[in-house]
């Protein structure tokens, strides 16, 4: 699969296109499943400015807007965060969330094991390895999802009422991460409304309503509701890629 994925900031003055190419591993590899490369162009003329390495700018910004869903929604007294999945998501969630939030224990599960002991042995906190996904997110407060599951695995009867789910895998409108019984019971947000509807299998197939994108809690038109059991669904965005890369752009020109 080749994804073009081009945007315009105005209020960044940035043009971007990311190419990403996604390719299921049907054994563990070391190549990641996902790879992307974002050129940064000069809006006032088309000249190509820069070649950035798209694969951290996507770990990084997809990591970043987790965070902002999770402040705005996760229950006021968080203090386990659970993760599902061992990939290169993984790992930027865990550094963002560890960084800006405080949580008691961290657990993590992995459809292979050997990549959670793996996990848990080279980030620089605490993590619990658990041996299936409902030992991880039974009682935790804050869950992320980042497999490569095509099948429900959150079931929404392990989650803890008031729970915030960030739902970050299942990128096809026939894959499924959460189960119809979660994706019905609680209150969704998306990045994009037009998205979810054509790429989210999870809210596709499931029939679930969306409550708001996080760019209407964001300013405040809706409400953040943490109070309740919380799903936000996560695509991705273009202009987050033009948005970072300008920023990365940015930063490396003060330092030349």
């Amino acid at each position: 699969y080749l994804g073009v994925m081009p945007a315009y900031s105005a209020a960044d003055d940035a043009l971007t296109t990311k190419l990403v190419t996604f390719y299921e591993h049907l054994k563990d590899s070391s190549v990641p499943s996902h790879q992307a490369t974002v050129l940064l162009f000069d809006p006032s003329n088309g000249t190509l400015k820069a070649v950035l390495d798209g694969s951290v700018i996507t770990a990084k910004r997809t990591a970043a807007v987790s965070a902002i869903a999770t402040k705005l929604l996760m229950p006021a007294f968080a203090e386990v965060l659970c993760i599902l999945g061992a990939g290169v998501q993984a790992y930027s969630h865990y550094d963002i969330f560890t960084e800006l939030f405080t949580f008691k224990e961290v657990r993590i599960w992995n459809r292979t094991r050997e990549k959670a002991l793996k996990f848990a042995g080279s980030v620089p906190g605490p993590v619990r390895v658990c041996s299936s996904a409902r030992e991880a997110v039974t009682g935790a407060d804050v869950i992320v999802t980042v497999t490569m599951a095509t099948a429900p695995i959150l079931c929404g009867d392990w989650v803890k009422p008031g729970a915030h789910i960030n739902a970050i895998g299942a990128s096809r409108p026939d894959w499924r991460e959460l189960d119809d019984e979660l994706m019905k019971n609680s209150v969704l947000f998306v990045d994009s409304r037009d998205a979810a509807l054509t790429e989210s299998g999870d809210v596709i197939l499931s029939g679930a309503e969306i409550f708001a994108e996080l760019g209407e809690v964001l300013k405040g038109t809706k409400p953040a509701l943490p109070e309740k059991t919380t799903v936000f669904k996560s695509l991705g965005m273009a202009v987050e890629d033009t948005v970072a890369a300008k920023f990365v752009y940015d930063a490396w020109s003060a330092g030349n």
